[in-house]
């Protein structure tokens, strides 16, 4: 179980019949011969109000994968999303669907797996794949653990999109990008909001970058918490940004539907490419040592 756990005492009248009994009870009558009332008194009051801990705010594991098999990624929580036609970004791939040669479970981890070869009329082949139908959620943390690829050229993306579109088209319904990163610019993680008021397409987007220099080489958890309130964007144990809800209706937060998860490697594209793609990164791999999804119980 996920979740921080906060302690408060109670009852609260039991602790204040324990305050009255310690402070007029003589101390012989507690036979107590080595310390004084005052100690005795503090060490019960922690004791009863530890035992009566109680977590609040808890979180329940409700979806994951620890990827713990070999071959395909899971169709029970997996689909694709395919095509080359460049994804409203210029992207340069092609998304193809079960071919373990982009997309594959091995050793412990999903593979995502862009890679330089003609395939559908483009020049480079990579996966896309989406839980929508098998995985979609209203509020929780959603986190990934996983080693992000190197080279200029590379836009890989860990990010959810809503699953029923209720506000319209993007990006009035909305989008989450839990994790961005461009090759050009490497370590330098994104983490974003799209909607009707706030979208890359008039400049006015919100988020916040964290710098995390060994992303390439090492496994981080990139993570979201989502509540009614808010969205705050972590980084292993580091919140580096929160979006508030303004109250001010859907063109400013459409996050009262639910979402799905998606995780990719594009390549170019409108910001993947602003430095050119470097072709002898490739293949290049994200690895993702599993995705989890907690959510209040």
């Amino acid at each position: 179980m996920y979740g921080k756990i906060k302690f408060y005492f109670y009852p609260a009248k039991c602790i204040s019949c324990l305050i009255n009994y310690f402070l007029t009870c003589p101390t012989e009558n507690l036979n107590i011969h080595s310390m004084n009332k005052s100690i005795y008194f503090l060490l019960l009051v922690v004791f009863y109000g530890l035992i009566g801990c109680t977590p609040k705010n808890s979180r329940q594991l409700v979806w994951s994968d620890e990827f713990d098999y070999n071959g395909l990624p899971d169709p029970a929580r997996w689909s694709y999303d395919t095509g080359g036609h460049g994804w409203g970004n210029d992207e340069l791939e092609y998304y193809t669907e079960k071919r373990l040669e982009n997309a594959r479970v091995e050793d412990g981890n999903l593979i995502i797996e862009a890679r330089k070869e003609n395939f559908g009329g483009r020049n480079f082949t990579s996966a896309r794949l989406v839980t929508k139908e098998k995985g979609d959620w209203l509020y929780g943390r959603i986190e990934v653990r996983a080693r992000i690829p190197s080279g200029i050229g590379t836009w890989p993306a860990i990010w959810m999109l809503p699953t029923d579109w209720e506000y319209g088209g993007w990006p009035h319904s909305g989008e989450i990008d839990i994790m961005e990163h461009v090759g050009f610019n490497p370590g330098v993680i994104h983490g974003t909001v799209h909607t009707g008021a706030f979208n890359h397409m008039i400049g006015t987007q919100k988020g916040d970058t964290i710098r995390i220099n060994d992303a390439m080489e090492a496994f981080h958890i990139y993570a979201i918490e989502w509540t009614p309130e808010k969205i705050d964007f972590f980084v292993d144990k580091t919140k580096y940004f929160t979006f508030m809800n303004s109250g001010k209706g859907s063109a400013e937060w459409p996050f009262d539907k639910r979402f799905h998860l998606l995780l990719n490697i594009a390549v170019g594209g409108s910001w993947g490419g602003q430095k050119g793609v470097d072709s002898t990164a490739f293949p290049t791999r994200m690895l993702v040592d599993y995705v989890r999804v907690y959510q209040s119980r």
